[in-house]
């Protein structure tokens, strides 16, 4: 059976494009790279964002695997412009999936994008992906496999963070496999 693995990325310094791990985040990349060790992963894909990638990068050298960088699993763009009450205003994008701020991108059109990898990445003939992205889309994702996934359930996933998915009869299922 197939296996997906979505990881949130590690502890990073900040949310830029190029934002680094924290010390902590590059020791959390290691403990990644052990729990990964023995799961005979095939393929690895992540969002181009440094810190995406610095959160594989131990176990895709251990393993001895590419990484393949996917735009579409980049962090999610609430707004071109700087929100002071961006929380308030994230968590209206759980309950209205088509609300959109200036230069932004709703939830739905956010959740498309992360879909997409997934639904490929069940297309594959590898058995064993490794998937690494941002919270907003992990989050997303997961309310796409269970509508009452929500802003709370957001707000406690934590860097890093490791949900199993699996295809049973056409429906994507998850679960939670790391334990912070």
């Amino acid at each position: 059976m197939k296996k997906i693995y979505v990881v949130r990325h590690c502890e990073a310094e900040g949310q830029q494009i190029d934002a680094p791990l924290t010390e902590k985040g590059h020791k959390q990349a290691l403990e990644l790279s052990d729990f990964f060790a023995n799961l005979k992963i095939e393929r690895i894909i992540t969002s181009p964002y440094k810190r995406a990638i610095d959160s594989i990068q131990p176990f895709a050298h251990d393993s001895q695997l590419e990484i393949t960088h996917d735009n579409r699993l980049s962090e999610r763009i609430l707004s071109n412009q700087n929100l002071e009450d961006w929380f308030e205003k994230l968590q209206l994008t759980f309950q209205d999936m088509e609300l959109k701020f200036e230069g932004g991108e709703s939830s739905r059109e956010a959740m498309t994008r992360i879909l997409q990898v997934v639904e490929e990445a069940f297309q594959r003939e590898n058995n064993h992906i490794v998937i690494v992205t941002h919270g907003n889309l992990l989050s997303l994702l997961l309310k796409h496999c269970h509508e009452n996934f929500g802003f709370d359930d957001w707000q406690r996933l934590s860097n890093p963070d490791i949900f199993l998915l699996e295809n049973i009869n056409n429906t994507i299922t998850y679960k939670r496999i790391w334990e912070s």
